[in-house]
């Protein structure tokens, strides 16, 4: 299945790159079993990319939600 198609994934980094995130996704951080983990990142616009994932409980990872928060 391609990624396009698909709203859950095995590693964070599948999940990132389904979204073209991971360059913007901090080094280090993880997400823990039932978590859900904002963050905003720094890419060059004045307010940043907000960016959302959820890691259910069987430690696969939702396809992140994201945008622009100027």
């Amino acid at each position: 299945m391609q990624n396009a198609k698909r709203n859950w994934f095995n590693t964070l980094n599948e999940a990132l790159e389904s979204e073209g995130l991971v360059e913007l996704w901090p080094l280090g951080l993880n997400i823990q079993y039932g978590q859900t983990v904002d963050h905003t990142a720094d890419d060059g616009t004045r307010y940043g990319h907000y960016i959302t994932i959820y890691r259910d409980e069987n430690g696969r990872y939702e396809r992140p939600v994201h945008y622009p928060r100027g």
